[in-house]
């Protein structure tokens, strides 16, 4: 016997937004609406597909009524795939992101953000790949 991990749940004031902002953070689609609900995801789960193996988890965003008070016990970690860290970062400020400091330290490999209704998650190394020069000819002497 086991379960999945099929859905995170992030209770929000605006449902919309930010199912919006993530979906421009992962490049998903909102699968679901429904009144103060909104789920998101990066393909379409289906029963079967879930039952095979471990996927990707959606996101479901649901109103209310209190706001976040304290920092996050949970919080998500992402890793840009065709950017390089401080690029990705530039990108999610501009889209609603901030910066925040939750006692992380000045020296640390990934830069801590926070959404727009101040949920904190993590921007981690790159994953884009490197360009190297290869040389066309080698040169003998």
């Amino acid at each position: 016997m086991t379960s999945r991990f099929t859905e995170l749940v992030v209770d929000c004031h605006d449902p919309e937004r930010l199912a919006a902002f993530w979906c421009a953070v992962l490049g998903y689609t909102v699968l679901e609406r429904s009144e103060g609900k909104v789920e998101i995801s990066s393909w379409e789960p289906t029963v079967e597909a879930v039952l095979t193996g471990p996927m990707p988890p959606t996101m479901v965003f649901i109103r209310v009524p209190e706001g976040k008070a304290v920092k996050n016990r949970l919080h998500l970690d992402v890793s840009p795939v065709d950017a390089g860290t401080d690029d990705e970062v530039t990108r999610l400020l501009g889209l609603g992101a901030a910066k925040v400091d939750v006692g992380q330290g000045p020296a640390r490999s990934w830069v801590v953000l926070a959404d727009p209704e101040g949920n904190e998650f993590d921007v981690l190394r790159t994953l884009a790949p490197t360009t190297h020069v290869t040389p066309t000819a080698w040169v003998t002497t």
